[in-house]
């Protein structure tokens, strides 16, 4: 049974994260955030840092704060502990270290770990590739709760990572976000991103691809965090185990290639 370790086990998603990997026995332990002064859940053991974690876990699940990327990384690697990322607002030079990373021990990486969003992101190639860019305009809209701190979402990035893919085109040649003013027409192939934030939305996000004719829109819509929470436990599980290698979803659902 692999013993699974949470980091930044006391915040909104560590919390959940602790609760699934305690119901299903595999509970290792969790860190706190350097300076925080939120209280952990009960009855976990909190270890010191991010290398003790990794001592004590077959493998950590991971969804703190982007300026922590590069210690735990580097900690995972040197304890050969496999990692679960779900981390957002990731810079390019943070996805190049995590895929060096990567040469050394299993790393999943997503940007959603619900089951939907990573079907979803396999339809967004599909239809990218099957509706010609010059005939179908793609936006990407997406609506989180007001706390959120990165925009587009990592999610929405995703799926602007998975139409320009499917279009045989990187995402930043193409991605037009947050238009103001005068901006001029439309682009010919621009993948559109709009951001929204208020409330307390879990996460909704659209995939419009719009023709002269016809609209076509893929919608998810998120109404329990536990759902991110049961699918990187469930990504847990399958990377234990595994090669080194950078692994997504995608592969833990058996949808890679």
């Amino acid at each position: 049974m692999a013993r699974i370790g949470i980091a930044g086990v006391a915040g909104r998603m560590g919390r959940l994260l602790a609760e699934e990997a305690r119901m299903a026995g595999m509970l290792a332990g969790g860190t706190l955030r350097p300076g925080s002064a939120a209280l952990p859940p009960d009855g976990v053991s909190i270890l010191a840092d991010i290398a003790a974690l990794a001592a004590a876990s077959d493998v950590v699940i991971d969804f703190t704060h982007a300026a922590a990327v590069g210690g735990h990384a580097e900690a995972l690697a040197a304890a050969k502990t496999p990692w679960v990322l779900g981390t957002t607002g990731l810079f390019a030079a943070d996805e190049a270290m995590i895929a060096e990373v990567a040469r050394a021990i299993p790393v999943c990486a997503a940007p959603n770990f619900s089951p939907g969003v990573t079907l979803l992101l396999a339809l967004a190639e599909r239809m990218a590739a099957a509706l010609p860019a010059e005939s179908y305009d793609a936006e990407i809209v997406e609506m989180h709760h007001r706390q959120k701190v990165d925009a587009p979402s990592g999610t929405a990035l995703g799926l602007g990572r998975a139409v320009a893919a499917g279009r045989g085109v990187e995402l930043a040649e193409v991605m037009e976000s947050g238009r103001h003013g005068q901006t001029g027409a439309r682009k010919p192939g621009a993948i559109g991103f709009a951001a929204l934030r208020g409330g307390q939305v879990v996460g909704e996000h659209s995939l419009i691809f719009a023709g002269a004719h016809e609209h076509i829109a893929l919608t998810h819509r998120a109404f329990d965090r536990r759902i991110f929470a049961q699918g990187a436990l469930r990504a847990a599980l399958w990377l234990a185990g595994k090669p080194p290698g950078l692994y997504s979803m995608r592969d833990v659902l058996g949808l890679a290639g």
